[in-house]
């Protein structure tokens, strides 16, 4: 029977919630839309790129509302079983709650599977291609907003570009290395740099390299010149796509690389552990969703439960981005910062289970 019933609210819960993430997609893309008008007929930028773009960003759009449609979908098929006395005759049947909650963390974990491929193959490279198209629409470069280029510290060195191109090569490159006494020992500049992944480095064409010694000081000129350092186009796609939407892999090595040269990594730490421990949201909403099914005879249609399961949906979302900043803020641990919403609304799920089963 359990094996018939776990299809049964499988196939339930999954119409739902793939018709309530639909019902978001087309909503949230219709409000990015409305977002990328203003940039319409400005360098280029058309109505077909920016419908592309849209498009693109989609795969991170369904990351980002998982959890919510889980909710609202497990919500509304539990609640329409209630209206129609099914889950009653379960529940007559000797179902007993912990035995509907194990089936529903049975479904909750293919649901956070699915969360984190999207999370971690799909919605990234799709964001980097987003942020590529745009700027490669617009003649944009990425670091053109910055007055003085980008600055990145590499070990010994700090490196400033002026211009990173959308694939992620790179322009005016000047290289700044010091000794361990912070004494400037040489100066490269560098016309363009792109990265060879065989040579694990950077090319550097038209380099010309200033030389400091102790009594006089050298130039040398060279046509190309191999560069290995730990910033790989990788940590340079930080710059395009948000931390919350970059790969648990790409985060990783950023952190590494900021650790690695007594930077702060406050911010991309908690996006690592939110990344980590997103996926397993969609359990915690549908444990969440579990008790207003039982409350069919104490409260409004359908309807109101759904409005509910969206606050609830909506109160999730803005309390996992609240904690984010407020640890970047306080300096927080960033595994406190990234589990404690989802420990609240589990207290609330459980919570909510107790007073329903003692009625």
């Amino acid at each position: 029977m359990s094996k018939v019933l776990w299809r049964y609210l499988a196939s339930e819960i999954l119409a739902a919630t793939l018709l309530v993430l639909v019902a978001f997609l087309g909503l949230f893309a219709f409000f990015d839309f409305i977002n990328e008008l203003e940039d319409i007929g400005k360098q280029g930028y058309e109505l077909h790129h920016a419908a592309i773009f849209i498009l693109m960003t989609l795969p991170s759009r369904v990351y980002e509302l998982m959890p919510i449609a889980v909710l609202i979908g497990t919500l509304y098929a539990l609640t329409t079983l209630a209206r129609h006395s099914e889950i009653t005759v379960m529940r007559a049947s000797g179902l007993s709650n912990v035995a509907l909650l194990r089936i529903l963390a049975l479904i909750g974990v293919g649901f956070a599977l699915l969360t984190f491929v999207v999370g971690e193959y799909l919605a990234p490279p799709a964001e980097r291609a987003a942020q590529q198209w745009r700027l490669t629409a617009t003649s944009a470069t990425v670091s053109q907003q910055l007055r003085s280029g980008l600055w990145v510290k590499d070990g010994p060195r700090f490196v400033n570009v002026r211009t990173v191109r959308p694939d992620r090569s790179m322009e005016n490159i000047r290289i700044f290395e010091f000794d361990e006494e912070m004494a400037m020992r040489t100066v490269s500049v560098a016309e363009r740099g792109t990265y060879d992944p065989a040579l694990r480095g950077w090319r550097l064409r038209g380099v010309q390299q200033t030389l400091f010694g102790d009594d006089a000081t050298a130039v040398v000129e060279q046509a190309e010149v191999v560069w290995r350092s730990d910033l790989t186009p990788e940590v340079l796609s930080v710059l395009m796509v948000s931390p919350e939407r970059m790969s648990v892999a790409a985060l990783y090595a950023y952190i590494r690389h900021l650790h690695e040269n007594r930077q702060s990594a406050e911010r991309f730490e908690i996006a690592l552990w939110k990344k980590v421990v997103y996926p397993f949201a969609a359990l915690v909403m549908m444990a969440l969703a579990l008790p207003f099914a039982f409350m069919h005879d104490r409260m409004g249609a359908v309807s109101v439960k759904v409005f509910f399961g969206i606050m609830l949906g909506v109160g999730f979302h803005l309390l996992n981005g609240l904690f984010s900043n407020l640890g970047v803020i306080n300096a927080w641990p960033p595994i406190v910062a990234a589990f404690t919403p989802s420990v609240i609304f589990l207290v609330a799920a459980g919570t909510l289970l107790y007073i329903v089963d003692r009625r």
